[in-house]
């Protein structure tokens, strides 16, 4: 599967990519983004069915502020799972927990991969996920506190994985294809929101809430049977890769720039004032994101009345648009750089504006829509879809100020950027106690004015040159 054996036949001295070790890690990392995020989503759908809503069991759900739709029956047998009485603020704390677990490994994650090596890190943080997404059912039974401690487990499993492939790819990655593998790479993320959310609605619907996190659980398993072989740290630690292969990986590499070599400038790092932009746009731009993420189950459920199993497919919608205007943003932003010639800081700062401004607008619109189910998620769908536009903008910004410490880097950003998952729910759970639609527009409201104030922020202070910083004064290249 992850053999190469090639003749050398071929005239130029670049590897194929087909079949190649490093197209193989890309697929394997891939499916393991995959996992990371549906193990992550699932909580959300399964929610919806975990809740003892359903005082009144004759009528179908008249809890709904929008007139219900039509549901198929549902199949009787399902019902056998525990229902349990959490109160808003309650379920507010259990989205979030995961995000407090996430946030103190983002740091240490890059250490420790450069210590014990990515491999192994990133295999035992997500099994530990697996491990714990495996026990969700019976910590629920033993009482909300320990399915808040279950998911806090989960998040410092899950917080290492980024770090951790950011430091494969510096050993495993050729710098002309870098972007080609980063993108098959995370890819898998976006998959795995997209189709987990569909499927745990027909998990719910077929089966009971805690198949939801059995059937993921056991898909994490089979990723780490194929991590844990097919997997190595780097090219020459690969028993199977081609020579060819290894060769082209390693000569491509040895002109980069070493990090774990030379000091870190951390003083000089924290009062960048460039990355203090990136900072305040990924904060603001996740707030509207994790708020979505984690709740839209809820409100397509509380405000918009639909089912479960319609539930999990429309709250797939928007994170197909962000992938898809993801991936084509890419191509555009880097059309626009190599062959428009326009400056890196332009094409960065423009894609921002649309990717948070563009979010904010469709967000107060459909707070406004009420309950016009078509154009609600029409709304819902565009407003996330424009975000992905943003991933060309501030999101690979690391990599233009500073390309030698860009792992550092991210995880200062992403530590920032974990805290409106930890606080947005929380939050926004605190305001819609009663459910209706006004409160429901304050919440968009006051993701839409941090979006405006990060957008400002970024177009004012964004860089999109390396700084003088992160040149390595022992060598500078007369550049």
């Amino acid at each position: 599967h992850a053999k190469s054996g090639y003749d050398s036949s071929s005239k130029c001295n670049v590897s194929p990519a087909c079949c190649s070790s490093r197209y193989g890690l890309a697929l394997l990392s891939s499916f393991g983004f995959f996992v990371v995020y549906s193990l992550r989503v699932n909580l959300s759908v399964a929610m919806v069915d975990m809740l003892n809503n359903t005082h009144q069991s004759d009528t179908n759900h008249s809890s709904s502020v929008c007139p219900a739709h039509a549901n198929p029956a549902r199949p009787k047998h399902n019902h056998t799972a525990s229902v349990y009485d959490w109160d808003s603020k309650t379920q507010g704390w259990i989205l979030g927990s995961f995000f407090y677990g996430y946030i103190l490994t983002q740091i240490p994650g890059g250490y420790l991969s450069g210590r014990f090596g990515p491999k192994w890190l990133m295999g035992f943080g997500i099994l530990g996920t697996v491990v714990f997404t495996l026990l969700t059912p019976v910590a629920a039974d033993l009482g909300a506190s320990y399915l808040i401690a279950v998911r806090v487990l989960e998040g410092i499993g899950e917080g290492v994985t980024f770090p951790a492939m950011y430091t494969m790819w510096a050993a495993w990655a050729p710098p002309l294809e870098r972007s080609r593998l980063l993108t098959i790479s995370y890819i898998g993320a976006h998959l795995g929101t997209v189709i987990s959310l569909p499927l745990s609605g027909e998990i719910c619907f077929y089966l009971d809430w805690t198949y939801v996190f059995y059937v993921f659980g056991a898909v994490g398993l089979v990723w780490f049977f194929l991590w844990s072989f097919l997997v190595f740290d780097s090219p020459n630690t690969h028993p199977r890769i081609s020579e060819r292969e290894r060769l082209y990986i390693t000569t491509s590499l040895k002109n980069e720039l070493s990090t774990s070599a030379g000091y870190i400038p951390w003083r000089a790092i924290l009062t960048s004032m460039p990355l203090w932009a990136i900072v305040v746009a990924h904060f603001s731009y996740n707030w509207t994101f994790y708020t979505l993420l984690t709740l839209l189950p809820t409100y397509m459920n509380d405000v918009l009345g639909f089912s479960i199993q319609q539930n999990g497919m429309l709250s797939a919608l928007p994170y197909i648009g962000c992938a898809v205007l993801a991936v084509l943003s890419g191509q555009l932003a880097d059309y626009l750089r190599e062959t428009c010639l326009y400056p890196t800081v332009v094409v960065r700062k423009s894609f921002s504006i649309v990717g948070m401004i563009g979010p904010a607008v469709f967000l107060l619109a459909a707070g406004f829509i009420g309950c016009n189910y078509t154009l609600a998620v029409t709304f819902l769908t565009i407003s996330s879809a424009l975000g992905g536009v943003s991933a060309s903008g501030f999101n690979i910004n690391h990599l233009d100020i500073a390309p030698s410490y860009a792992g550092i880097l991210l995880g200062i950003t992403n530590t920032f950027a974990t805290i409106p998952g930890m606080v947005g729910p929380v939050i926004a759970r605190e305001l819609t106690k009663q459910n209706t639609i006004e409160e429901w527009q304050t919440v968009f409201y006051i993701a839409a004015a941090i979006n405006l104030f990060g957008a400002a922020f970024y177009t004012l202070f964004g860089r999109g040159t390396v700084q003088p910083w992160a040149v390595h004064t022992s060598f500078s290249h007369g550049d």
